[in-house]
């Protein structure tokens, strides 16, 4: 990685960066001290800072930090990584709850990374009136994109609670890639026609998507959702530095039995769950649009034993259903929506989906400049939020012989875009953290507590 030019889609993330957007993500980890907190807090603190043994990508920093939008950016290794810069220890203020935690966090993701060093930060906070010890670990998107984290965070934790020597995550080695076969070498004709063929197949693919598009913009029949059909919202507006952080946790049994239910996806249940939240909470402020609410719901598009590193995500389009009252029509318009994104993509190669998504999202770029010039109601949203589902281990996890209780994912909010939802599967939960700018979206947690009770809608009509 030394030495290496940043890819285009790395790229892009400094690019974005500013003070006010700025293009860090983060995870909130709790863990339940097998002893006591003060002392295995203590205990983690003493042995973070005499580490010296730092992998990569976590001991690189950009070899030209001060120019930000520099296209040409590569990673270098820091000769003079400081251990004690980038591991913090923090304590809420009494009684240390849920809202007191999210206040902290709040805080902590309002600041911006410092580009003269690797940019990541971890955060060991203590004083939690359950007696947990939380972990925050802030990351710029250019460095590791979520899936490559939380690959890393299940190496660096182990399914047997008597493990207690695990590395921490910044001590990781980065997994091997398996070598290519020789047949494989684009030196040979056939690999050379079998790409050429590959790329014909991608723009053939792209060409047939953006035609049902144009078609989907006359026929209000197909559930596909195109580009530019958004409503105006409180979201899409000019944000500013300061955030909201909120999180809920759900037994995933129950998000599943609604799934079974109604012919969805967990995915679908999630988006249902927000959909619904999102619905109460607008119409509470006034501020409800009669046309449904359009997510951008990030593709994972790399194969199941891709180690990770750098960014690799496609993305579709799916409504949200806020203009439908009744939960089980709003779930089976969320259900239609998906199932016609996914059947658009299913028969398309990896680089055709990147690409498409590209496509698709390209006018978001002219979305994030009205709103950044506070001209947002100029132009159609491309979409109103973003909503990501980030798989986790499906089992419990002990970090130095303390069990992990929850992982919240941190997102992005940005220009035109105000509002970030992601979830996390972990073991039998799913954990969704809810992140806003602090000026366009007012009483983050009420939206939190809203998507819990479009949950127990969802139960009530489909008998769970």
């Amino acid at each position: 990685m030394a030495g290496n030019l940043l890819s285009p889609m790395d790229a892009m993330f400094l690019q974005m960066e500013s003070s006010e957007s700025m293009m860090h993500v983060a995870g909130l980890i709790q863990v339940k001290p097998t002893g006591n907190a003060t002392e295995v807090a203590g205990q983690l603190r003493d042995e973070l800072m005499s580490m010296t043994d730092v992998q990569p990508p976590w001991n690189m920093k950009l070899q030209t930090p001060g120019l930000l939008k520099n296209p040409l950016h590569r990673w270098v290794e820091d000769d003079k990584f400081d251990i004690d810069y980038h591991v913090r220890r923090s304590a809420l203020a009494s009684p240390g709850d849920e809202r007191e935690l999210g206040t902290l966090v709040s805080r902590l993701h309002s600041h911006p990374l410092d580009f003269s060093r690797p940019p990541w930060e971890a955060h060991l906070i203590e004083g939690l009136e359950n007696g947990n010890l939380a972990l925050y670990v802030k990351v710029h998107h250019s460095l590791v994109d979520g899936y490559t984290a939380m690959k890393t965070m299940i190496r660096s934790m182990s399914s047997d609670p008597s493990v207690t020597d695990t590395p921490f995550f910044f001590q990781m080695r980065p997994p091997e890639r398996e070598p290519r076969e020789a047949e494989e070498s684009t030196t040979d004709l056939g690999a050379v026609l079998s790409a050429v063929g590959s790329q014909l197949t991608s723009v053939k693919d792209i060409a047939g998507a953006v035609l049902r598009l144009n078609r989907t913009r006359r026929k209000e029949e197909d559930a596909l959702v195109p580009s530019l059909q958004a409503p105006h919202t409180i979201f899409n507006v000019r944000i500013g530095r300061n955030r909201r952080f909120a999180t809920q946790q759900y037994n995933v049994e129950r998000l599943k039995a609604v799934a079974k239910a109604s012919g969805g996806t967990l995915n679908d249940v999630a988006l249902a769950i927000c959909g619904g939240g999102l619905r109460t909470y607008l119409a509470d402020l006034g501020e409800l649009p009669d046309k449904p609410l359009i997510a951008f719901v990030p593709v994972n598009v790399r194969p199941k034993d891709d180690p990770g590193g750098g960014n690799a995500v496609g993305g579709m389009l799916a409504s949200l259903g806020t203009n439908i009252a009744d939960p089980a029509e709003r779930m089976q318009a969320i259900i239609a929506s998906t199932r016609a994104a996914k059947e658009q993509m299913e028969s398309m190669t990896r680089n055709a989906i990147l690409a498409y998504t590209m496509f698709l999202a390209a006018p978001f770029v002219v979305q994030t400049g009205v709103a950044r010039a506070n001209l947002a109601k100029a132009v159609a949203p491309t979409f109103n939020v973003v909503m990501s589902n980030v798989p986790g281990p499906r089992e419990s996890l002990y970090f130095r012989g303390n069990r992990m209780e929850s992982v919240y994912p941190v997102s992005i909010p940005v220009h035109g875009v105000a509002l970030n939802i992601t979830c996390e599967s972990y073991a039998d939960t799913l954990n969704f953290g809810f992140i806003g700018c602090r000026e366009a979206v007012p009483r983050l947690q009420r939206l939190a507590v809203a998507c819990g009770h479009a949950l127990e809608e969802l139960e009530s009509v489909y008998g769970s």
